[in-house]
């Protein structure tokens, strides 16, 4: 297959196993010009497996700036260039944006060279709804992740992130208050010698006392349509108690984080206790 020149290819790399590359990408990794690696000590192991050699330039998201302007000038040479990120589908939570809005707009065509990819991998075997947002890597500090999940947790369909795995009872604790009705599927490892899959209820999941090691993408399920129903005299009871020694808003809060039930529907209960109380 010709490729074409003035172009910039985006191909697609094995996750672990190397026998998952596309005989596509093998061979438009054999006639590029020069392949941008995210690390090249890293992608040589992957092009000497299959006896390419080729001028390569480091790529990443420290120098993306920097090695801009020549990278474009070989692209308008007609040079044939190849981005490779250390594993997977290039720009996906890898660096790569740039360059491709720059070639955009500089009317340098684009290609895909599709393949391995951890997020499509994972969401297979999740059992979950097809329907799904991958988001990538969450937040490292507590306000701003809980600011993000309050904003994710509305929404009924699957979603997929990358955890680092010394991170992950940080994160765990996280999905239980802002996902506690739905199931999480952590994958780890995909296609390498230690690839496992650990399934469970984020409610009923446990914290880990020996930390998972390896790659990590966790999946969570779509909200489960199976919710309790509203205990509205228990909630009045709760509420009331609550209401004593709590603001309006904070007795809400409490409330739906404990019980996971319709906010509005809390808060229409707690305020006709207090009108009651005040008109009593």
């Amino acid at each position: 297959m010709e490729l074409s020149s003035n172009s910039l290819y985006i191909v697609s790399t094995p996750i672990g196993n190397l026998d998952d590359i596309t005989l596509r990408a093998i061979n438009v990794l054999k006639n590029s010009d020069i392949i941008l690696c995210e690390d090249t000590r890293h992608s040589i192991k992957l092009l000497n497996h299959f006896k390419i050699k080729k001028k390569l330039i480091s790529y990443h998201k420290f120098n993306e700036k920097k090695e801009l302007t020549n990278i474009i000038k070989y692209l308008n040479e007609g040079k044939i260039l190849s981005l490779i990120s250390d594993a997977g589908t290039p720009t996906l939570s890898d660096p790569g944006r740039l360059l491709i809005k720059t070639c955009i707009d500089n009317k340098i065509k684009v290609i895909p060279v599709p393949g391995v990819s951890s997020i499509t991998a994972s969401m297979s075997v999740s059992g979950f709804k097809d329907q799904f947002l991958f988001y990538g890597f969450l937040p490292k500090k507590e306000k701003q992740l809980e600011k993000t999940l309050s904003s994710l947790e509305k929404y009924n369909f699957a979603l997929i992130f990358f955890i680092p795995a010394n991170k992950l009872n940080f994160y765990l604790k996280k999905f239980k208050k802002f996902f506690h009705d739905r199931k999480l599927l952590i994958a780890k490892e995909i296609t390498k010698l230690h690839e496992a899959f650990f399934r469970d209820s984020i409610n009923k999941i446990k914290m880990y006392k020996d930390p998972i090691k390896g790659e990590l993408t966790v999946v969570i399920s779509e909200k489960n349509t199976k919710n309790k129903t509203l205990d509205e005299k228990m909630i009045i009871k709760k509420a009331k108690t609550l209401l004593k020694r709590n603001s309006l808003k904070d007795v809400v809060k409490i409330l739906f984080e404990k019980e996971k039930i319709n906010k509005k529907k809390i808060y229409e209960i707690c305020l006709n206790i207090k009108r009651y109380e005040k008109n009593s």
